[in-house]
């Protein structure tokens, strides 16, 4: 009974701890007015490229000349 108590509670904790390690999210804004979020900081290439992974999961890239601005976004 003891060790079905204490592993319950060893995975309640092990499942909070997990759920405050959550991905920031950040907004890119590109020069013809579209923002872009995405799960996780984008990466730089040096092909010129912005690689980033999208809302859905998808790994996308941009042109970095298309791009204004990336910024962090806020958690609630």
């Amino acid at each position: 009974m003891k060790k079905s108590i204490l592993l319950s509670v060893t995975a309640l904790i092990a499942l909070s701890a997990l759920t405050g390690c959550t991905r920031t999210s950040y907004a890119i804004h590109t020069n013809d007015g579209r923002t872009i979020v995405t799960d996780g900081k984008p990466q730089d290439a040096e092909t010129g490229l912005l690689g980033y992974v999208d809302a859905n999961g998808v790994k996308q890239q941009i042109n970095k000349s298309d791009v204004k601005e990336i910024s962090e976004v806020p958690k609630k």
